[in-house]
């Protein structure tokens, strides 16, 4: 049987404070072994020793207690692929907050450096048949609605000669809070003529400025910054935007981590 061990050499010899012990124990995350029915005095066994300095260590991560929770009651070769789980987690809103930082720095210096903040290259695109979907909605909806219409679209083509280059969305008018679009998702498939029976059209060929973002990127609101450096550079380098603005995703997004490559931003151009 382990010795037991009073709360303050406990806390001592666990690098944890009195104080914190106290919040664990209320928390249900590290209860003592023994308390005394007179006076309540709380005993812990020397064995929960390497459990009190994993919870310590786990908050020096700043990770929320319902999450040391979940990882200390978790079987032993489970805990590592938590941890995986909630750091990639904490990496990817890391580099989401990057990158609004950065749009919010281009905002509040009236479009300073927005240029420079991308890339911007050119490309021809040929011409190419898409199976559609297209929507009116609003911002906080637009994600399910592409990752849901994709599917769809994707599904569908196999029936079609099957999806024959990246899908794309195109932007016919602004969706934010306010303004709904119209949304379009494509997907191009092998064939030479829109097929009959379902929603579908030519994607006429054309020339695009595109810029390429990673995952951590492609977050509302800093994607925008994006899509006003293209029109910028169009405009600087005397071209002018002859159709609506897509986003290319030619990535596996969901599989990508934060900091890979998954889309573009481009804007048809003359």
């Amino acid at each position: 049987m382990a010795r037991l061990l009073g709360i303050g050499e406990f806390a001592r010899r666990s690098r944890l404070s009195v104080k914190a012990l106290r919040l664990y124990e209320r928390q249900g995350l590290l209860r003592p072994a023994a308390v005394e029915p007179g006076n309540g005095y709380r005993r812990y066994g020397e064995d929960q020793l390497a459990t009190a300095r994993l919870v310590l260590l786990l908050r020096r991560l700043d990770m929320p207690l319902a999450v040391v929770a979940r990882i200390v009651a978790a079987p032993e070769d489970e805990r590592a692929r938590l941890l995986t789980e909630y750091w990639d987690a904490v990496e990817h809103r890391m580099a989401v907050q990057r990158g609004l930082a950065a749009h919010l720095r281009v905002v509040l210096s009236g479009g300073k450096g927005l240029v420079e903040m991308y890339e911007v290259k050119q490309r021809d695109v040929p011409e190419q048949v898409v199976l559609t979907e297209q929507r009116h909605l609003f911002q906080p909806a637009l994600v399910d609605w592409i990752n849901a219409s994709m599917d769809r679209l994707v599904k569908a083509a196999q029936e079609h000669g099957g999806v024959a280059d990246a899908p794309f969305v195109v932007y016919h008018g602004e969706v934010n809070e306010d303004s709904d679009g119209p949304v379009e998702a494509c997907v191009p498939i092998g064939a030479a003529q829109p097929p009959s029976g379902v929603a579908a059209r030519v994607e006429p060929a054309h020339r695009e400025a595109y810029v390429r973002l990673t995952k951590a990127q492609v977050a509302f609101p800093q994607i925008l910054s994006a899509y006003d450096a293209v029109a910028m550079w169009i405009k600087d380098n005397g071209h002018v935007v002859h159709d609506a603005p897509r986003e290319v995703y030619f990535a596996d997004f969901d599989a990508a981590g934060p900091d890979d490559e998954v889309c573009d931003i481009a804007f048809p151009m003359r």
